[in-house]
């Protein structure tokens, strides 16, 4: 039987982070990733990372920023975690060999991502991800920890209410493994493949908040997604927030730089859904063109292409045929991150005893309502360094071999069940795909309550007809069907939750935006969306914001318009 003291499930940004920071502490250390790391959806980072470095600025400013960003539902508590650890890990990145670009002085240069006061998102171009990624993994090889690439988790083991375990599932064999151990980090990261227009790569099917919503652990604030305002057209490959922080403009289709009827002290730099609401009201107002406005970048000179833009330029010229330096660019928002997740404190405990998240797949309620430019990549490093650290320094007892034996039996039974069903003419694509289009259309950046139980009534639909869904592929080695079949029956129960958490919220804040309640309501919602399987049913709860010396009035009123 395999065992590590942690086991990380994920191999991007915060699962190694994790990894890493639970082996310092000492622990034996397994990760486990459905793709290999350096393939994770990480590396489609081009963006950069918040931290307070200069003299003009400080933590106090950044959470300040972070809570109007966030519309005020943040959890002060963590977003002062977040935003004091930022330094420190900017300084624990660069002795892992982490690469910056310079100032003129030579020191770490920093510009201005969206909703920031100041320029305060320290980056390497617009090649970020890929850097930080291949960083991190060398220092994965380099500590010795074992990872199991291409081996897909499929449920936790639950042991008299401890975590103490996965089963895991080889692509290259087909055969079902237990991985046992102490505790367990899920950092699965995102769930945009629920929308048919993404920011995500193809691995992003809300694997672990599954997991964790099956194995009885709460999730939260799961009707906030945010969308990214600059993705190339049709396509949604992200143009990278530098772009704009580089002095990239917006325009509608008379080549008005239209964000100054919504945002005119800051224009482009204005909080990511801002800017959305704004694109989207040009586009149903006519003024936008075959679903999209322009970015304009061919200002910058060729200079801050080769500097700054260079992977950007490569892109669009290799993908779309466009010169950033002489066309105007189609752009139209794009699903790009959930901002709910699986419940957490700051220390990355969920409800689940035992059981850890972090990264992307998680909220200890950072962000609150939207995400603040920048604090994306800065979640995943500090909040991945402190579960690793929570994890290792957790102790539980090991279940013994008869036990889990007994786990391994059900799990068996229920893969033979889904390979057993008689084939249709249905395939899990097209499922996921009507799944997408539904999302996109009712649950995506404009909301009300008929679309919404259109939706409930439609994935209720959907969900049935997965579970009758048979494999034309019965074989257990390299089964690309099954695990596109287990996955959409993950995508599908994290839907619903989504859907139902929506429903309930009537009011609009940050990236949740209902036209039948336009406004923002502190009377009512200022409170956290707690959804639980209990005995197989779904219970939605709230939860009070935690509050620790910030006050809305004093800082002035969140972003929402």
């Amino acid at each position: 039987m395999l065992y590590h003291d942690v086991i990380v499930v994920g191999g991007g940004f915060a699962g190694m982070r994790a990894a890493l920071s639970a082996k310092a502490a000492g622990a034996d250390v397994g990760l486990i990733t459905k793709v290999h790391p350096m393939r994770s959806h990480s590396s489609g980072s081009h963006s950069g990372i918040n931290a307070s470095l200069k003299s003009y600025d400080s933590w106090e400013t950044h959470v300040q920023d972070t809570l109007k960003a966030g519309e005020y539902l943040n959890n002060q508590d963590a977003v002062e975690i977040l935003c004091k650890e930022a330094r420190t890990e900017i300084d624990a990145l660069e002795n892992l060999g982490m690469i910056f670009s310079r100032d003129e002085n030579g020191l770490i240069d920093a510009t201005t991502f969206s909703g920031s006061s100041v320029a305060r998102t320290v980056f390497s171009g617009d090649s970020l991800g890929h850097i930080l990624l291949q960083v991190l993994y060398e220092r994965i090889v380099k500590e010795r920890i074992h990872t199991y690439d291409e081996w897909n988790v499929s449920s936790l083991i639950v042991d008299d209410g401890n975590c103490r375990g996965v089963v895991a599932r080889e692509f290259k064999t087909g055969d079902l493994r237990i991985v046992s151990g102490s505790t367990v980090i899920l950092a699965t990261g995102n769930l945009g493949r629920l929308y048919q227009l993404t920011t995500c790569s193809l691995t992003g099917t809300g694997d672990g908040q599954a997991l964790a919503y099956k194995a009885g652990a709460s999730l939260v604030d799961m009707e906030f997604v945010q969308y990214a305002p600059t993705a190339i057209k049709r396509r949604g490959l992200l143009i990278t927030e530098m772009a704009r922080a580089m002095g990239g403009h917006l325009l509608n289709k008379n080549g008005d730089r239209f964000l100054k009827s919504y945002s005119p002290d800051v224009m482009e730099l204005a909080p990511r859904h801002v800017i959305n609401q704004a694109i989207f009201k040009e586009i149903s107002e006519g003024r936008g063109e075959s679903g999209c406005v322009f970015l304009d970048m061919r200002h910058l000179g060729k200079e801050v292409f080769s500097d700054e833009l260079r992977e950007t330029e490569y892109l669009l010229r290799d993908l779309e045929n466009l010169n950033p330096e002489k066309d105007l660019i189609p752009v139209q928002p794009a699903m790009h991150r959930p901002i709910g997740g699986i419940k957490t404190d700051t220390g990355g405990a969920t409800t689940i005893p035992g059981l850890y998240a972090a990264g992307e797949c998680s909220n200890n309620g950072a962000h609150g309502a939207g995400r603040l430019g920048g604090n994306s990549l800065l979640d995943n490093m500090v909040f991945g360094r402190i579960a690793g650290e929570s994890a290792a320094g957790y102790i539980s007892s090991r279940s013994n071999k008869t036990e889990l034996d007994g786990v391994l039996e059900q799990e068996r039974d229920k893969f033979n069940e889904l390979t057993s069903r008689d084939v249709t003419d249905v395939m899990p694509g097209m499922l996921r795909r009507e799944l997408a289009n539904i999302m996109d259309a009712h649950v995506g950046y404009k909301r009300n309550k008929p679309g919404l139980e259109n939706a409930s009534e439609l994935i209720a639909d959907l969900t049935a007809r997965t579970k009758k869904l048979g494999l034309v592929n019965k074989n257990s080695r390299f089964n690309t069907e099954l695990q596109m079949l287990v996955e959409l029956e993950s995508m599908m129960q994290i839907s619903g939750v989504m859907v139902r958490s929506a429903l309930c919220r009537e009011e609009s804040r940050g990236d949740h935006n209902r036209e039948d309640y336009p406004d923002k309501d502190n009377s009512n919602w200022l409170k956290h969306t707690v959804a639980t399987q209990v005995a197989g049913e779904d219970a939605l709860n709230y939860t009070e914001v935690v509050s620790t010396r910030w006050n809305e009035k004093e800082m002035g009123n969140g972003s929402h318009s």
